[in-house]
């Protein structure tokens, strides 16, 4: 999937998650993060910690690929 801003980045997190069977609540014990940070990520809040973020999704079993535009790679 081709993330394009912070609301398609959240709402790829939030399926995901759901996915999974996960709540907010479940991931907050989980991880240690608040239930607002994960809430303000899936609705793509801008000022969300990109750390935490990465970390997030590497938990939901996803990866990041970042590639040159026109890439075939």
């Amino acid at each position: 999937m081709k993330i394009i801003d912070s609301i398609t980045l959240g709402a790829t997190i939030r399926a995901r998650r759901k996915e999974l069977g996960y709540t907010q609540s479940d991931l907050a014990e989980f991880t240690g993060f608040s239930i607002s940070f994960i809430s303000d990520l899936e609705r793509g809040k801008k000022t969300a910690e990109i750390g935490k973020a990465l970390q997030l999704i590497q938990l939901l079993a996803m990866d990041i690929k970042i590639e040159k535009r026109g890439s075939d790679e």
